[in-house]
């Protein structure tokens, strides 16, 4: 149900961005929900390490419960011994026995007081069990996104994964403090009322029963009809997170192509539809209180009328008839919080659905019987191999399809070609972000499979066109891939890097605070932080893809020069596009369309008058 509307929705919003107009509406939910049962058995199964606390609030609950059940029974008691004294009163045979009566009431009060302890004592175990198991989930979902692969995250909304961290397991840990304590209490108390009620009077009992199956049908049905909304509701939640997180992320893009309408369109769009399944997943679910109380009425109804019959005959004190219609009463309190739990529950069964299909997503695998321990690993050397690789995103469509090349240890690699040839790509399964359809690469003559990709990774540093920096200071976010650095390294990084001269004239140097986005310095200067990052890190391996395509012709000039002697020693990939950027490569791999059509040199190449000399000298044709 809920991912044909999601597709929808995306579809739509990706039409958008091409220019088109895509279809005016949504189709509303209705396709069939997942396995309610199932979402229920998992949380339950989740919950498993508590369950001995579990057991221990179930016997709690159930002598909180038991203590109040007794109280109208042994208050109706003192109700008879008034009523039979009163009578004696009358007739002047007695009077009132107001001692038995304060004994009762002090015993009455007594019962009420241990179950309004017990009852104290289960909510504090049954809250912190359930803060418990929310704070172990969003554990569990964080480690499980370092271990998702990458391709995992170029087809899911960052708002999308947020949604389940937070909307869907705090509803899923509200609902988990409320249910099963009060489930367990409107179970033991509807039982126990219900054999106080035997022991009083049998077909009266009988008749106040019949509104049980009759409740259980009501909320049955309730419950199939209202369940595909609720599940719907979760799924526009995260939906609409999606893309109130997605237009933040990109406000400036937006203001700048004047596609502001278009945006606020795409979010009414969307939460239009939250709004619809919200409504009726609330309606229905607030029409259950209101049936059950109809439906308890009416048992009150008929018992008030057989009581009233019965007690003319002289089948039934008065006592008797005070405590059963109080029990008749409380009967349908049970009935009622069942059916508000069983609301809760759906809203669980929701959440817990998308919980837990993000934590049984696939993961990054590791053949264990293959892999070299990091901390035991030799210091590699450098040296490269692509063997016949290829590689296919989606099966049938090959990306990568015959790549070999060889890189010596220390050398410069330029892998260039016009966009979409997968010069990309090639650092991704360079990095193991993906691993190869067919072929291998090798690192100093060993198939980095047999690695496993923190040991793999610890060898390489990257400086990414698209540059990331964490809320912090601008120390830290230097050190990141080095935290045991002094500040002298700290320094020397930057001064490599030609990044410490314009941090000395930022408001409080190398401790000024980045904001989230790091927007409180401009694009060049947060490139020039990620570079001094890879350089303080010192890895063998190093990977730049467009690392100066965000600075100025003159930084540039002396970027290149500080990657100059970053790069010396070391086993280096560069991506670009401007070429005159890598002409004293040691190596130009040329790509086009998945294959290496040229390699040589920058002067190897432009003497063969071939597709890199074409390319070379396009961009000095466009430069002037």
């Amino acid at each position: 149900m809920a991912e044909h509307e999601e597709n929808n929705i995306r579809n739509n919003r990706q039409k958008r961005r091409r220019g088109g107009h895509g279809p005016s509406s949504i189709l509303a939910p209705g396709e069939k929900p997942k396995n309610f049962r199932k979402a229920v058995t998992d949380t339950l199964r989740y919950m498993g390490g508590y369950r001995i606390a579990i057991v221990f609030v179930v016997l709690i609950s159930a002598v909180a419960t038991v203590f109040e059940t007794l109280g109208p029974k042994v208050m109706g008691g003192a109700t008879t011994l008034l009523a039979e004294g009163a009578m004696a009163k009358l007739r002047g045979t007695g009077g009132i026995d107001f001692e038995g009566i304060a004994h009762i009431l002090m015993f009455t009060m007594f019962l009420y007081v241990v179950g309004a302890a017990a009852q104290f004592v289960q909510a504090l175990i049954m809250t912190n069990i359930t803060q418990k198991v929310v704070y172990n989930m969003r554990r569990d979902i964080s480690k499980k996104i370092n271990r998702m692969p990458v391709g995992y995250f170029e087809r899911v909304q960052t708002g999308e994964i947020l949604s389940r961290i937070t909307n869907d397991v705090d509803t899923l840990g509200q609902a988990l403090s409320q249910s099963i304590s009060n489930f367990v209490w409107a179970i033991v108390s509807m039982t126990g009322i219900v054999v106080v009620m035997f022991t009083i009077n049998v077909t009266m009992t009988l008749i106040a029963l019949m509104v049980i199956p009759l409740s259980a049908l009501l909320m049955a049905l309730l419950i199939k009809i209202s369940q595909p909304y609720f599940r719907a509701q979760q799924s526009y939640l995260g939906i609409l997170d999606g893309h109130v997180e997605e237009s933040f992320t990109g406000h400036l893009v937006i203001k700048a192509f004047n596609r502001e309408e278009h945006a606020c369109e795409t979010f009414e769009e969307a939460n239009e539809k939250l709004f619809e399944s919200a409504w009726k997943s609330q309606f229905m679910s607030g029409l259950m209180r209101p049936l059950m109380r109809i439906v308890s009425n009416l048992g009150y109804a008929a018992v008030a009328l057989a009581g009233g019959i019965f007690c003319v005959r002289g089948m039934i004190g008065v006592g008797d008839i005070q405590a059963f219609v109080q029990y008749v009463k409380n009967v349908g309190m049970p009935i009622q919080d069942i059916a508000q739990i069983m609301n809760q529950v759906q809203s669980m069964a929701a959440a817990a659905e998308r919980v837990f299909e993000f934590l049984g997503e696939e993961e990054e695998t590791e053949d264990a019987d293959l892999l070299t321990d990091n901390a035991a690993q030799e210091e590699i050397k450098g040296a490269v191999e692509f063997d016949h690789v290829s590689f296919e995103y989606d099966p049938g469509v090959t990306v990568i399809r015959d790549f070999s090349a060889k890189i010596e240890s220390g050398q410069k690699v330029a892998i260039v070609g016009p966009t979409g040839a997968g010069k990309t790509t090639i650092v991704k399964l360079l990095m193991r972000f993906y691993d190869v359809s067919g072929g291998s690469i090798r690192v100093d003559g060993t198939d980095i499979r047999r690695k496993s990709r923190h040991a793999h990774r610890s060898d390489f540093a990257m400086v990414l066109q698209d540059t990331w920096l964490f809320r912090g200071t601008i120390r830290e976010n230097i050190m990141y891939g080095r935290e045991d650095a002094t500040e002298e390294e700290v320094i020397t990084a930057a001064k490599t890097a030609k990044a410490h001269h314009f941090i000395k004239t930022l408001p409080g140097g190398y401790d000024m605070i980045l904001n989230e986005d790091a927007t409180n310095i401009s694009e060049g200067q947060r490139q020039l932080l990620t570079i001094a990052r890879a350089v303080l890190a010192d890895k063998r391996l190093l990977i730049l893809d467009e690392a100066t395509s965000s600075v100025d012709t003159r930084t540039e000039e002396e970027i290149q020069k500080a990657m100059d002697a970053l790069t010396r020693g070391r086993t280096s990939f560069i991506i670009a596009h401007r070429l005159s950027t890598i002409k004293n490569a040691d190596l130009i791999l040329v790509m086009d369309r998945g294959d290496i059509v040229e390699q040589g040199t920058h002067e190897e190449l432009l003497a063969k008058n071939g597709f890199y000399a074409a390319l070379y000298n396009s961009q000095f044709e466009l430069a002037g």
